[in-house]
């Protein structure tokens, strides 16, 4: 009850502080702004490479003299092979007679003793001055270096806009989880900065990062004093080097994780021994506020930032704290520094030359790459990143085969990569064979779906492939093999396609999602089911709309599914191919096939497709019955993986055959009289009927089932919507060999000239082609001086 009390009494003190702090910080930083826009300028970056032949190791220290006695050591032999390189010693007003210690034993040593505690930004700014070097590296008095530390982190220096390299970060105790790597990332979420550090130890070399770790990186002085050093707004610890990084960024600059520069972290804890818990947490969280008050210019952001940390404050005061949310005592703390805050805002101002959208995104690997790294206007084999949300082999499904013969036929004349997204372990095996033709795969396997509840605005098929280690497969891979193109398969994927400058982000609509859920509701019997599938169609067509701007080239199977999105987008329409994915290697089917067996009927479809079971469900219960009224001997084969059980649709005739997945599918369509695709949803086109065309095999469809393929009736299937027309094509087919062999002819010649894989994925390549040609002609490289609109230069 006490509790209940005192968490009520604080929710309604937050709930009446909180507002008037916030506005009138926002109030202020309004002003501040529109003072810049009158009076402010703009500094321009003097970019010049730092000497790399030496570096000033600066360490900051307070009551740390044990550390010293077990940590010097290593830092000398590191710069031994260095000539020109020293150590600096910051002494921070230390008591335990730490000055006095290296003055005895280490009289070589650069001891600069403060008669006070300066904190961890003044005592390194401090160091940093008394440098001598070019290049100072910052350490943790806690920190043990390997001996070959230090020239990784001075090579990482590789041109005039390098501002911090960072070392990889080991644990000393190695049974603890790696909290900190020196690989950072930062991004913005929630109306607040997010940083982490990732472990991954397929990066073996320079490799961009959101920030250099203070304790344990190198930096260019000339580029750290430009930015004014640490800022003392963010005293007396934490988030004064992912500031110092993020303003680096926006300053054009980069900041790049080197893993061969290897040190380790022995100590840890040093502030949680002389601080509290509950005082470390507040800096943080103030500090986190600060953060934002003082770097993001973008208004957008800037209110997002204001609302979430109103609500945040009030839910950590009804719930308790949380790493993600503020506090009230944040909150007040950020605000007896708002004047400090404003003038640190100033100053960032005018340090910044592009905007927050385009820092964050430079932090990325692959928009790193889009803006960095050294593209050719025509490469001879395109790099391709081609990311698929299933597995591939074996294909068991129409897109796994328009997938699996796109990487055969696309290893022709591209390198490709792969990533493959599994549902469980072991289909890690039979999907090795894509390294026949894939440079390199990496494999994923999912977890366990994550439904978005009722209110979620995200479609659920997008949200099950919502995986933050997918995203950064894909980041991570495009920077490493320096690709070209990346090839997003499906709508579900589209959530990772990003707008870049010279890199050509693809991606194929196997289906028009919104379209297949929309032809899917007449079928629904259940009012819940149709009420979720109604509320799916409206996410699905909100997402779909908006992804669809971020591709350079969409990919649909038809000329009408081409149609359709570019009725609801005709800007788009320049950007919308059909006719380069959907394909099939006719050389593979045997033409005409036989001998067929009479009257038997082939129906084929993996069953975890919605519009297949559908489809078996209304043929069996409408159709079937009236052929078998006039042929009693016709039978159905049913092929496909997770096949129904017989007793859940209709066959009083006992005239289908259930034969559930069949590893080859080739001696059915040889061997059977007609194929029937009985399909009343969905969208996109079925290889179900490229595979029957090029095997010969007659075809009887729905208009739907045939879209894109068969167009008119008898030219190459025939078409029927209504079960009485259905049964009777199939049954004038089924007792008309002549007739259905003709029409088969045609369907070969129509697949061979139009649905070859060789042909259109030939086609397909000229495509990738023409747009990296095209975009890396509008971008050559990286423009940083016009990203912002007040441009002007001191």
């Amino acid at each position: 009850m006490r509790t209940s009390l005192f968490r009520f009494s604080l929710a309604l003190l937050t709930l009446i502080l909180a507002p008037f702090l916030l506005a009138a910080g926002a109030i202020v930083l309004a002003i501040a702004d529109l003072a810049w826009l009158v009076a402010g300028r703009r500094r321009k970056p003097v970019n010049v490479k730092p000497a790399t032949c030496a570096a000033s190791l600066v360490i900051p220290n307070w009551n740390g003299k044990d550390l010293l006695e077990r940590f010097l050591p290593s830092w000398e032999a590191a710069i031994a092979g260095h000539p020109g390189s020293e150590i600096v010693i910051v002494d921070n007003g230390s008591t335990d007679g730490s000055a006095a210690w290296i003055r005895a034993n280490y009289p070589d040593v650069k001891l600069l003793a403060l008669s006070e505690n300066l904190g961890f930004g003044g005592g390194s700014n401090a160091g940093f001055r008394t440098a001598k070097n070019d290049i100072a590296v910052l350490l943790n008095s806690d920190m043990r270096v390997e001996p070959d530390f230090l020239a990784p982190l001075l090579a990482g220096f590789t041109d005039e806009a390098v501002f911090a390299v960072s070392c990889q970060i080991y644990l000393g105790d190695k049974t603890k989880r790696r909290e900190e790597t020196g690989l950072t990332e930062g991004w913005w979420q929630d109306g607040g900065l997010r940083v982490s550090h990732r472990e991954d130890p397929a990066i073996d070399h320079l490799f961009p990062c959101f920030y250099g770790g203070g304790g344990s990186c190198a930096f260019d002085r000339r580029k750290f004093f430009e930015l004014g050093g640490f800022d003392e707004l963010l005293a007396p610890f934490y988030l004064e080097d992912t500031d110092l990084g993020f303003l680096a960024w926006k300053r054009g600059w980069k900041v790049f994780y080197q893993p061969a520069s290897v040190v380790h972290h022995e100590h840890r804890g040093t502030i949680g021994k002389r601080f509290s818990t509950g005082y470390i947490q507040s800096v943080l969280r103030k500090n986190f506020l600060l953060f934002s008050w003082k770097n993001i210019h973008g208004w957008g952001r800037l209110t997002s930032h204001f609302f979430f940390a109103f609500a945040g404050a009030i839910v950590t005061a009804w719930s308790g704290n949380s790493p993600t949310r503020t506090s009230l005592s944040g909150i007040l703390g950020a605000f007896g520094q708002l004047p400090r805050a404003a003038r640190s805002r100033w100053n960032a101002h005018g340090l910044a030359i592009i905007n927050d959208s385009e820092a964050f995104r430079r932090t990325q690997p692959a928009c790193f790459h889009d803006r960095f790294s050294p593209l050719q206007t025509n490469p001879d084999r395109p790099r391709v990143l081609f990311v698929s949300p299933y597995p591939i082999c074996p294909p068991t499904h129409g897109g796994g085969l328009f997938m699996y013969y796109t990487l055969r036929e696309l290893s022709r004349w591209c390198e490709v990569h792969a990533i493959v997204m599994l549902d469980y372990a072991h289909q890690w095996e039979p999907n090795q064979e894509l390294l026949r033709y894939c440079r390199t795969v990496e494999f994923h396997v999912r977890t366990a779906d994550r439904d978005p509840h009722l209110g979620s605005i995200t479609p659920h098929a997008v949200s099950e492939f919502h995986k933050p280690e997918i995203e950064w497969l894909i980041q991570r891979q495009t920077l490493l093999h320096n690709i070209d193109v990346i090839q997003l398969e499906y709508t579900a994927l589209g959530q990772y396609a990003r707008p870049f400058e010279r890199i050509v982000c693809a991606l194929f609509e196997h289906d028009v999602y919104f379209q297949s859920v929309g032809r899917a509701l007449p079928f629904m019997s259940s009012p819940i089911d149709r009420i979720k599938a109604r509320f799916e169609y409206l996410r699905a067509i909100r997402f779909e709309l908006n992804l669809l701007p971020h591709c350079d080239h969409i990919q649909v199977c038809t000329e009408e599914n081409k149609r359709y999105i570019e009725s609801f987008l005709p800007r788009l329409a320049p950007r919308i191919s059909a006719g380069l994915r959907a394909g099939i290697d006719t050389g593979v089917y045997p033409f005409p096939g036989g001998p067929r067996t009479p009257y038997t009927m082939l129906f084929l479809g993996s069953f975890r497709h919605t519009p297949n079971q559908v489809a078996l469900e209304w043929f069996a219960r409408y159709v079937l019955p009236l052929i078998v009224e006039k042929l009693p001997q016709a039978r159905l084969l049913v092929v496909g993986s997770d096949p129904p059980p017989r007793h859940t649709f209709s066959d009083p005739a006992n005239a289908i055959d259930l034969l559930g997945f069949v590893e080859d599918i080739q001696p059915l369509f040889s061997s059977c009289a007609l194929f029937v695709c009985p399909i009343r949803s969905g969208s996109g086109v079925r290889v179900k009927l490229l595979e029957a065309f090029a095997s010969g095999i007659p075809v009887v469809s729905t208009i739907i089932g045939a879209e894109g393929l068969g167009r008119v009736d008898g030219e190459f299937c025939a078409l029927a919507d209504d079960p009485d027309a259905f049964a009777a094509k199939a049954v004038q087919l089924l007792e008309d060999p002549a007739l259905a062999g003709a029409m088969a002819d045609r369907a070969r010649r129509e697949v061979v000239e139009n649905w070859d894989m060789q042909v259109i994925t030939r086609r397909l390549v000229e495509t990738y082609r023409d747009l990296i040609r095209g975009k890396r002609k509008a971008q050559p490289g990286v423009q940083q001086y016009e990203v912002l609109e007040h441009n002007t230069y001191l």
